[in-house]
């Protein structure tokens, strides 16, 4: 089961290492010294560690309202949703690019020139990306 260090957690979570430190100190975030010779890789002997079970729900806990997607009403089969800002947006004839940026994830989506006069979108407006793909890569980071 991996585990994760201090500052490892945190790049992984978006904050500094001294917020994970309080969240640990604090209870919210489980975090336990392991045995010499165990724990997670870049971790000193005798620092603390996460559970990457752990970790992932508390992730998933603390991401449920970062972004909140707003109700539209809609039913819909799409899961990906992303609550953001438009950040950038360039049109042509036919096709226009616009960028959305939703926490520190940045998504870019091809839509028509007339969805983008249609919907009213311009930088600075709020929008919500739906993704629903049957392409998405997972990888793993070299050892």
């Amino acid at each position: 089961m991996p585990s994760y260090s201090i500052g490892q957690a945190a790049n992984l979570l978006g904050v500094s290492p001294e917020t994970v430190r309080r969240w640990a100190d604090s209870g919210r975030l489980p975090a336990s010294r392991p045995p010499d010779g165990a724990g997670a890789s870049g971790a000193g002997a005798g620092a603390r560690v996460i559970d990457g079970v752990a970790l992932a729900a508390f992730a998933k806990d603390r991401a449920a309202g970062l972004h909140p997607v707003p109700d539209s009403g809609v039913t819909t089969s799409v899961r990906n949703s992303f609550a953001g800002i438009v950040t950038g947006l360039r049109v042509d004839d036919v096709a226009a690019q616009v960028e959305i940026q939703s926490g520190p994830h940045r998504l870019v989506s091809m839509v028509t020139r007339e969805s983008v006069e249609e919907l009213g979108i311009e930088v600075g407006v709020t929008v919500t990306a739906r993704v629903k793909s049957t392409n998405v890569h997972v990888d793993l980071p070299a050892p």
